[in-house]
C-alpha cells in the first residue's frame, strides 16, 4: 500500500487535473481513497478547523484576551496620545481597545456559516491539492478564494457590532476632540475597516492553527475519515 502510495504522489506532480482523477478511479479496487473521501475529509478538516476557531473567538476575550488582540491603527495612537491629558479622555486607547475587540467577538459568531458555505464549493482538484500541499494550503485556498465575499459580508456585522458597543461613536467623538486642537494633522481612519481586516485576519490565523494542527497531530484527527484521508498526506 505504501508503495503504491509512493507512487501516486509522483505521478501527481506530472499529471494533469482530468488525469488525476482517471487515477484515483483506477486504484479504488486497490484500497486507496476515492475522490468523494478527498474532498469529504478536506471539507471535514476545515469545518472543523473553522468551527473551533470561529467558536474561540466569539467567546469573551476571545479576541481581547488572546493573542489576536486587535490593535489600534498607527493614526489612531496618534489622537489618543494626545487626548490623555484631556478630562474624560484619559484612558480612550484602552476604552476603545476592548469596544472594537468586543465588536470583532461579537461579529465571529457570524462568520463560521459564511466560512462553511464556501467550503462546500470547493472542488475535487482543489481538495487533493489542499490534501499534499503545504501545512497551511488549506487556509490559503479558503483566503484566497473567500476574502473578499467574506469582507463584504463580515462588515456590516463589524459596523453594526461597533454601534452595538458604541465604538464607532466613541471614536468619531475622540477624532473630533483630536481634530479640534490646534497644530494637528486632521485624521479620519475608517475604524469599520480597519477593524474588519484585522477581525478576519485574526479568523484565518485561528484555522490555520488547527489545519497544522489535524496534519501534523494524529490525535486531532477526531473521525475514521480524518484519519484515513490524512494518512495519505503522512505516507
Amino acid at each position: 500500500m505504501l508503495k503504491k502510495l509512493g507512487f501516486l504522489l509522483i505521478i501527481l506532480q506530472f499529471t494533469a487535473c482530468t488525469e488525476l482523477q482517471n487515477i484515483a478511479g483506477t486504484m479504488l479496487e486497490s484500497g486507496a481513497l476515492t475522490d468523494a473521501e478527498i474532498g469529504q475529509g478536506l471539507k471535514q478538516a476545515l469545518e472543523i478547523g473553522i468551527g473551533k476557531g470561529s467558536d474561540r473567538l466569539s467567546q469573551l476575550d476571545g479576541y481581547y484576551k488572546s493573542p489576536y488582540k486587535i490593535l489600534l491603527p498607527e493614526e489612531a495612537r496618534k489622537v489618543t496620545d494626545k487626548l490623555k491629558v484631556i478630562p474624560f479622555f484619559s484612558d480612550v486607547e484602552e476604552v476603545i481597545l476592548e469596544k472594537i475587540n468586543r465588536g470583532a467577538e461579537d461579529a465571529a459568531k457570524k462568520a463560521k456559516p459564511i466560512f462553511v458555505n464556501a467550503i462546500k464549493q470547493m472542488t475535487f482538484d482543489d481538495a487533493l491539492n489542499i490534501l499534499m500541499g503545504e501545512d497551511n494550503a488549506a487556509t490559503n485556498y479558503l483566503n484566497n478564494a473567500t476574502r473578499i465575499q467574506l469582507y463584504s459580508e463580515f462588515s456590516p456585522v463589524i459596523n453594526q457590532s461597533l454601534d452595538k458597543f458604541d465604538a464607532n461613536k466613541y471614536w468619531a467623538d475622540a477624532v473630533k476632540k483630536y481634530n479640534s486642537l490646534p497644530f494637528v494633522e486632521k485624521v479620519n481612519p475608517d475604524l469599520g475597516d480597519y477593524v474588519t481586516n484585522q477581525a478576519l485576519n485574526g479568523l484565518f490565523s485561528m484555522v490555520e492553527k488547527e489545519e497544522k494542527n489535524i496534519r501534523t497531530n494524529i490525535s486531532a484527527r477526531t473521525t475514521d475519515l480524518l484519519k484515513k484521508v490524512f494518512a495519505k498526506q503522512d505516507n
